[in-house]
């Protein structure tokens, strides 16, 4: 990727981080535009675009992830993101994608335009995963794959009581009664 970018764009300066924390560390310094995976070690992709987004409100947010649009996409944009690409995007989508949010423009793809626009139009119907809050979210995702609660409050940074009440809530959204029905839910939808 460093190399699409600094062969497509004159002058630019690429800096790199393995995990959240060396993420936010490195957004000390002033860059036009972030490329975030959702996947980091450490904190949830979400959690760390929530951050950036709170300490750099005006700083464009391309999310690139290996998880398909139609699990997260819209999530991400509503998270505030200014654009959604997944991994096996071609270098050109890349270039035009960092271009665009780089402008002050959003970035989505042709499929994924549709979908918001059926969103717009109600026609679209709704999965139950997508009534989640984000940290909902997460928390079925860190139960989805094998996690305890504990494991989740842990990478979280959040109480365990804190943890098994979004557990309790997300749940009951969902019409679910067991951490077995929500795991099976999660691999049926790619969730994880």
């Amino acid at each position: 990727m460093r190399a699409i970018l600094e062969d497509n764009f004159a002058s630019i300066v690429v800096a790199e981080a393995g995990n959240g924390t060396d993420a936010l560390a490195a957004l000390d310094e002033t860059f036009d535009a972030v490329v975030l995976d959702l996947s980091m070690p450490g904190r949830s992709g979400f959690d760390l675009l929530h951050e950036i987004k709170h300490r750099h409100p005006k700083l464009p947010v391309l999310i690139m992830s290996l998880h398909g649009e139609e699990q997260f996409a819209v999530r991400a944009l509503r998270a505030g993101a200014a654009g959604y690409l997944t991994k096996s995007a071609a270098p050109e989508q890349l270039v035009t994608a960092i271009s665009k949010v780089i402008r002050g423009g959003k970035y989505v793809s042709e499929t994924l335009a549709e979908r918001l626009a059926a969103d717009v139009g109600g026609t679209a119907p709704e999965s139950p995963h997508e009534r989640l809050s984000d940290r909902e979210f997460d928390v079925m995702r860190g139960i989805a794959s094998g996690n305890s609660v504990s494991e989740i409050a842990a990478q979280m940074h959040l109480s365990v009581k804190t943890v098994s009440t979004y557990r309790t809530r997300l749940l009951e959204k969902m019409g679910m009664s067991s951490n077995a029905e929500l795991t099976r839910y999660a691999l049926e939808h790619n969730l994880v």
